[in-house]
């Protein structure tokens, strides 16, 4: 049997134990994920379609990966205009494999059900039995999350949007974790790029062309 399935806005056509990597989905390394939307599912010729969906289908599959594709550059320059802009853009992927295509509404079956209970016991057996005790831990996993990848400068920070490349929104992640200034950015590593790369969604590239662009608007 396969089906074809939707997600991440492309469609792929399945069945069990099929490998694929997908637009990245929510979970961990060993979780069972579900995918609602089927278009069509069948079995030889003979093939049901759906509505855009088909009513009832499901199709189960385990999480094997999260990673990056390979980052996508994008260069526009116009002539005569002294004027260029390269992006770069680095999509995050899931590789998961086809578990099971779960048709009529029925559910997944016991093994993936018995798997996900596992995992919820181990949790609950490996936390704190008191909320005293959960207390520190809770505490030093804030501050270990909020912890930013830079320490800010003091000072007034400066319009990072002036950029080329950096819109409200990255300007805002770039605050939040340290990076406020021009000259910051113009003094980046190779050691830092990489390491916003590897934490952050901007690519290696993408962060370069803007240290070279901080470059002359740290010097105004």
């Amino acid at each position: 049997m396969f089906a074809v399935i939707k997600t991440g806005g492309k469609q792929y056509r399945v069945a069990a134990n099929d490998l694929l990597k997908i637009e990245k989905v929510e979970g961990q390394v060993g979780d069972i994920v579900e995918i609602g939307h089927v278009l069509a599912h069948g079995e030889g010729e003979n093939v049901t379609f759906g509505a855009p969906f088909v009513d009832g289908a499901l199709v189960t599959a385990e999480v094997v990966e999260q990673g990056k594709n390979r980052t996508v550059i994008a260069f526009k320059k116009r002539r005569r205009q002294n004027s260029r802009r390269k992006i770069g853009h680095r999509q995050l992927l899931t590789t998961v494999r086809i578990a099971e295509i779960l048709l009529g509404g029925a559910k997944p079956t016991k093994k993936a059900a018995a798997k996900a209970e596992a995992k919820a016991e181990a949790k609950a057996e490996a936390a704190p039995k008191t909320e005293a005790e959960a207390a520190p831990k809770k505490e030093a996993r804030a501050t270990e999350t909020a912890a930013p990848l830079f320490k800010a400068p003091k000072g007034e920070p400066d319009d990072l949007t002036v950029i080329k490349g950096i819109g409200p929104v990255a300007a805002g992640q770039l605050n939040e974790q340290g990076i406020t200034t021009f000259a910051q950015i113009a003094k980046l590593s190779d050691k830092d790029i990489a390491k916003i790369d590897e934490h952050m969604p901007f690519s290696a590239d993408q962060i370069t062309d803007w240290r070279e662009q901080a470059k002359d608007l740290a010097k105004k």
